[in-house]
């Protein structure tokens, strides 16, 4: 019998579920990060060639493969922040041929360098040949290395973030550790972005503003990220309200 799933969780897990043509998600998890279980996400999708684009990929199991083959050959695989990678090396070794894609700084990392995970191509500001004109992007900088790319998927309207919007939900977190949550400026209903990367980001903040402005000016239906419910509707006034403190 399968384990249950934990109640931080989105289940079902490890499957990919529909949003919009050409979208679809999968939750997975959770994560532990000083005692808080974050639920994690990865957002996929079908560009026009057919073939899948991951971001930030979950946890790799021979079935989510399986399922994710059947919409499509597996062509990208995307960390887009300097976090979100420790789950590529198994999803590499499983699709050999998929190009990694990786957010700047992060081939830096001590721990990235020890891993020995291949990395193919740094992301920028402008997206590249295999997805321009089907996702636009923009890098957002902040101290100490930290560097997140955002994704404006254009057919499906939806906005793929990683950590710079989390949205935990009180009544999925132990009651412990919602006291946490609301100090790190992450709880459900509006969300937000966690304390420490504000402080990472208000070190840029001019440039991260700037980039935090052109999120908007994409008009976003939805806005998806890695931790918590995801802004499933109303995406550009969600996004207004979680990155005021930046936007001020």
């Amino acid at each position: 019998m399968a384990e249950p799933a934990h109640p931080a969780t989105y289940p079902p897990l490890d499957q990919p579920k529909p949003v919009a043509e050409g979208l679809w998600i999968v939750d997975s998890g959770p994560l532990r990060v000083l005692g808080l279980p974050l639920p994690v996400r990865m957002t996929v999708l079908r560009l026009r060639d057919g073939g899948l684009w991951l971001h930030s990929p979950t946890r790799h199991t021979d079935a989510l493969q399986r399922a994710l083959q059947e919409i499509g050959p597996i062509h990208h695989l995307v960390a887009p922040n300097i976090a979100h990678w420790s789950f590529l090396q198994a999803w590499q070794r499983h699709c050999p041929e998929a190009r990694i894609w990786a957010a700047p700084e992060l081939r830096r990392r001590r721990a990235v360098r020890k891993s020995r995970l291949r990395l193919d191509h740094d992301l920028a500001g402008a997206a590249p040949e295999p997805w321009a004109g089907e996702i636009e992007q923009r890098v957002v900088p902040g101290a100490g290395g930290f560097r997140e790319v955002a994704f404006f998927h254009q057919p499906s309207r939806s906005l793929l973030l990683t950590d710079l919007v989390q949205n935990l939900e009180p009544g999925k977190l132990p009651p412990l550790v919602r006291p946490l949550a609301r100090l790190a400026g992450v709880m459900a209903p509006e969300g937000g972005t966690p304390a420490y990367l504000r402080a990472l980001l208000r070190l840029r903040r001019r440039e991260a503003a700037e980039a935090a402005r052109q999120m908007l000016a994409w008009q976003p239906e939805r806005v998806i990220f890695a931790h918590g419910a995801w802004f499933e509707r109303d995406g550009t006034a969600a996004l207004r309200r979680a990155l005021s403190w930046l936007l001020r």
